[in-house]
């Protein structure tokens, strides 16, 4: 995610103070009343890498090729909802319809998941997307290496860069290299020697020696949904909702901040993030009680095994508990979270995927508790991960009761209104322990010395533009 941002201009851009909503490649926009109708005017000279012009008729392709999308479009799929048709008024001007209401389309218009791709690029297969795509960025794709590495150079004739920085122009920088070096000790050490210039997801054992340093660390807590367990629905033992509390009550979140986590990362206190416009608090619900988990469970017919672990009809009480190792804190995470279900009779069993076996478990079902989180600085996020007719990764009955609080929040123009049922949203999927939140995603990134002017957008993610290396070299 951080390369596709610097390869794909968004229509709008989000500023990760205040919220607010700024042009980029629209220079201005008018909503009608009822939100169904959103009216662009496209800022002149803009063009993809290739040489194409960034035009009425390319945008209206991209949102309708999203449509077509597979699995891994579920999140932009979510952001059109609705979507009826992007209506050309000129090369420069175009309304977008849905019939329905669509609050939430504007600030969907600033995230990378709806980020404007050329013609050649939105004909692409999603594999071949996978590949590599053209878009009207700061840089350019130069190379990819599949599980090793990307490299991006700068553009040289970029001029529209986002109001929010400096620098709207070419970046400072000639290029960029993200490398996969998947331990944490590792990234560190390459830190520390000099040989790069920044590293993301350093771990807590780590930091200590990074302060040591001239390096600069970044402690960034992400909005959206928390690191959580994702439940599948779909399973008898986790229908139960006592099953479901149980599980919620036998999480110390706070000794996996402590533990796991850097100094400062907050516990979960809601189904979204504290620094998600709208987040609830709803700590109280999300409290450690392992003796009212053990409760539950043996209200629930649960007894214990000779190996502590509980049984019920001569079943065991074990859950395919499945994870992949994106972040540094994740391995310490669910190991951590296994030990505490143990403590309660609760036995998980830790299934790890590469990023790709990952989804795919999750998309069919196969499994119990999977560890994910979800970005995004809008509590529509809630949406697209627990709505019934949409991805339903939870897979969640038809109808789900949280379904109309999501819908309503998503269209409501009333901003009083949306936040009683963001907060409406929230105590229901708390309550019925439709996802269990355990803390809120932090990621600690270190800088050398070198760099100056990095920035973070709005979901916490880097943005290049004003990056200077102040060794002379680039």
């Amino acid at each position: 995610m951080f390369s596709t941002r610097h390869l794909v201009d968004s229509l709008t851009d989000q500023d990760p103070e205040t919220g607010e909503i700024v042009p980029w490649l629209a220079t201005d926009w008018e909503v009608n009343d009822q939100a169904t109708e959103f009216s662009f005017t496209l800022r002149p000279g803009v063009t993809f890498s290739n040489g194409e012009p960034v035009t009425s008729e390319v945008v209206k392709a991209n949102f309708e090729r999203i449509l077509e999308f597979g699995p891994r479009g579920n999140i932009a799929r979510s952001y059109l909802e609705n979507y009826e048709d992007t209506e050309i008024v000129n090369d420069h001007e175009f309304v977008v319809k849905f019939s329905e209401p669509n609050a939430q389309f504007l600030q969907a218009t600033s995230t990378h998941n709806l980020g404007l791709l050329a013609s050649e690029s939105i004909e692409l297969s999603d594999d071949e997307r996978c590949q590599g795509v053209i878009g009207s960025g700061a840089f350019v794709l130069d190379s990819y290496r599949p599980n090793e590495g990307i490299n991006l150079v700068a553009r040289e004739d970029y001029d529209w860069g986002s109001p929010l920085y400096e620098n709207r122009s070419a970046p400072k920088i000639s290029g960029v290299s993200f490398t996969v070096v998947q331990e944490s000790g590792v990234r560190a050490g390459l830190l520390q020697s000099e040989q790069v210039d920044a590293i993301g997801s350093v771990a807590p054992q780590d930091i200590p020696a990074i302060e040591q340093t001239d390096a600069t660390l970044h402690t960034l807590t992400v909005p959206g949904v928390p690191m959580s367990l994702r439940l599948n629905h779909g399973s008898p033992v986790i229908q139960e909702h006592a099953v479901r509390e149980a599980i919620s009550l036998a999480i110390n979140r706070e000794q996996v901040a402590e533990v796991v986590y850097p100094d400062g990362a907050p516990a979960a206190t809601s189904i979204l993030s504290s620094t998600t416009p709208g987040h609830s608090d709803f700590c109280e619900e999300l409290r450690y009680d392992p003796e009212r988990a053990r409760e539950l469970l043996a209200e629930a017919g649960f007894t214990p095994g000779d190996d502590g672990i509980l049984v019920r009809d001569g079943e065991r009480l074990e859950l395919d508990f499945t994870w992949s190792a994106i972040t540094a804190t994740n391995s310490g995470s669910v190991e951590l979270i296994q030990q505490q279900l143990s403590e309660v009779g609760i036995a998980a069993e830790l299934d790890e995927g590469t990023p790709a076996q990952w989804t795919a478990k999750v998309a069919e079902g196969n499994y119990h508790l999977d560890w994910f989180n979800t970005t995004r600085s809008d509590a529509d996020i809630l949406r697209t991960v627990f709505d019934s007719r949409l991805a339903n990764t939870s897979h969640l009955p038809e109808g789900y009761h949280t379904d109309e609080a999501l819908s309503l929040q998503a269209t409501t123009l009333d901003p009083e209104a949306r936040e009683e049922a963001i907060h409406q949203a929230q105590k229901a999927l708390i309550e019925d322990y439709t996802s269990i939140p355990v803390i809120d995603h932090t990621n600690v990134m270190a800088t050398s010395a070198e760099v100056s002017g990095l920035r973070f957008d709005s979901d916490r993610r880097i943005r290049l533009y004003d990056v200077t290396l102040n060794r002379g070299e680039d």
